[in-house]
């Protein structure tokens, strides 16, 4: 799955007693109702957001798990975590750059009218 929006907030890398580590973006959604999305990455994923700054435009390939939990009281809970594992910035004016049509899409074959056919052996 991608998400794309704008980061909002890089945290530091957490690095656990384990030796684990993680590091956190959060990404505001480009949508009608914005949503402030918190993006884990793990261990060495961390990296990626090195190169990205507050208000960058991006779009973050994620996956999302879910773990199940058991309470000391028996009571079972279910927990979601979106982790990331790659980011492309998408910077620029409006966000993506809109593509461009190849010249021969955009006008007729040289000496043939905007109307004229080719011809050919098709019977329609």
């Amino acid at each position: 799955m991608e998400l794309q929006g704008t980061v909002k907030k890089i945290t530091e890398v957490q690095t656990f007693a384990s030796g684990f580590q993680k590091r956190e973006m959060v990404l505001t959604t480009e949508e009608q109702y914005p949503q402030p999305i918190n993006i884990e990455f793990l261990q060495e994923k961390g990296d990626l957001l090195n190169q990205l700054k507050e208000g960058d435009k991006v779009k973050v390939s994620i996956n999302i798990r879910g773990r199940e939990w058991t309470s000391p009281q028996g009571e079972v809970k279910y927990f979601n975590s979106i982790t990331g594992w790659k980011v492309e910035n998408v910077e620029s004016a409006g966000g993506f750059e809109p593509t461009q049509a190849t010249p021969s899409a955009t006008k007729p074959a040289e000496g043939k009218g905007v109307f004229e056919e080719d011809e050919d052996d098709l019977p329609f």
